[in-house]
């Protein structure tokens, strides 16, 4: 039997809602149901001081969910959103109900995380994220990626990964998808291919913890985190409540492109995450069959960009036919082609992303977010 979103909504909508006098639905307190391929996801919005008053309540409705027809897992999620002017805007709040601030649950055994993100979309900040995972474990360090891109999950595709994650050994967690001895979870994962995800921003910050917290990881000497586009809630959330070693940023040499970079890193230095550097992807074209060398999007303009802003810069990575095709057919170039000049490119950048990670101070306790 196949659960349906009108299943979910009429099992729950009797029961009582934050406010015992009204079920939940007629409290409005519902910010979101979602259903793929049997796993239930539901928010529920509640005041911010009463998130640890609540969790029966939630309790109870996971519980419920669980006990239908055709229901795999259910997540139900407390949100709460901060009064207009508090420093955090919106706190999603895991299923404990709790708001941690340090690395709990599958995080707690991964060395460092490190962000991969860009001002904007289109910049191949999944394909360099990919790419650079590769390369991080070309040095013998044990990798896992976090696709935390929800609106437009691209690891499955790049990794060449199909079929659903299962549960771990513990019965709990979920075990993360693996190829090339990178471990990857995405909530691409969890969806169909053409599935349009509709959520509102506390779904989408719920579900990215989840991918984090509630994944059996293992013994991750880094986790690489490939970012939504943009400086929107989604990142500010990961950024102020995941212990972040630091953040990668990608940028085409092209001026509109440079200056959403700018948003990016201003956001990261404001939370106080540190920078390890500047990428310049599709720095340079290089023609398949004569090797000439173009500057599409103009050159040189990321570099410029990071020595004027005193953060590192990484490096550059070439737009190139076998890039795109390798990452098309879920064989990145890094992986297969390691001794390329493209791929050479990446781990390059990898190997110096790493350098520059090991010399800080190490992972950086997230902030702790007082909700009032």
């Amino acid at each position: 039997m196949i659960v349906t979103q009108q299943d979910v909504l009429a099992a729950i909508a009797d029961l009582p809602g934050p406010d015992a006098s009204k079920t939940l639905a007629q409290s409005g307190a519902l910010g979101g149901v979602s259903v793929r391929d049997g796993k239930v996801f539901v928010s529920i919005n509640v005041e911010p001081g009463r998130v640890q008053a609540l969790e029966p309540m939630r309790g109870r409705v996971e519980s419920v969910i669980k006990k239908l027809p055709g229901v795999a897992a259910a997540y139900v999620t407390l949100t709460s959103e901060a009064e207009q002017g508090s420093a955090q805007r919106a706190q999603p709040v895991r299923a404990s109900g709790h708001a941690k601030p340090q690395a709990s649950g599958g995080a707690a055994r991964i060395g460092k995380i490190v962000a991969v993100a860009s001002g904007k979309g289109g910049v191949g900040k999944s394909t360099t994220a990919c790419n650079i995972a590769l390369g991080l474990k070309g040095q013998g360090l044990k990798v896992g990626v976090l696709d935390a891109d929800v609106y437009g999950p691209s690891m499955p595709r790049l990794f060449g990964i199909r079929g659903k994650p299962q549960m771990a050994a513990d019965g709990v967690k979920l075990a993360p998808m693996e190829n090339y001895g990178v471990k990857v979870m995405s909530i691409g994962f969890l969806v169909e291919d053409e599935a349009a995800i509709v959520w509102r921003g506390p779904m989408v910050m719920s579900a990215i913890k989840q991918l984090l917290e509630d994944v059996d990881w293992g013994d991750l000497d880094v986790l690489v985190v490939d970012m939504p586009p943009g400086t929107g809630d989604a990142q500010l959330t990961l950024a102020q409540t995941v212990p972040l070693a630091g953040a990668i940023i990608v940028s085409t040499p092209q001026d509109l492109a440079l200056i959403d970079a700018r948003r990016g890193i201003a956001m990261f230095q404001q939370v106080h995450v540190p920078i390890v550097g500047v990428v310049e992807n599709m720095s340079y074209f290089l023609c398949p069959h004569c090797g000439q060398r173009s500057d599409v999007f103009a050159h040189g303009g990321a570099r410029h960009e990071a020595g004027r802003l005193g953060v590192p810069f990484l490096g550059e990575a070439p737009l190139h036919m076998s890039i795109r095709e390798t990452s098309d057919a879920g064989a990145p170039v890094v992986a297969t082609a390691p001794d390329s000049p493209q791929a050479r490119a990446y781990i390059d950048i990898a190997q110096k992303a790493w350098a520059n990670l090991t010399a800080g101070a190490g992972a950086r306790p997230a902030p702790r977010i007082v909700v009032n």
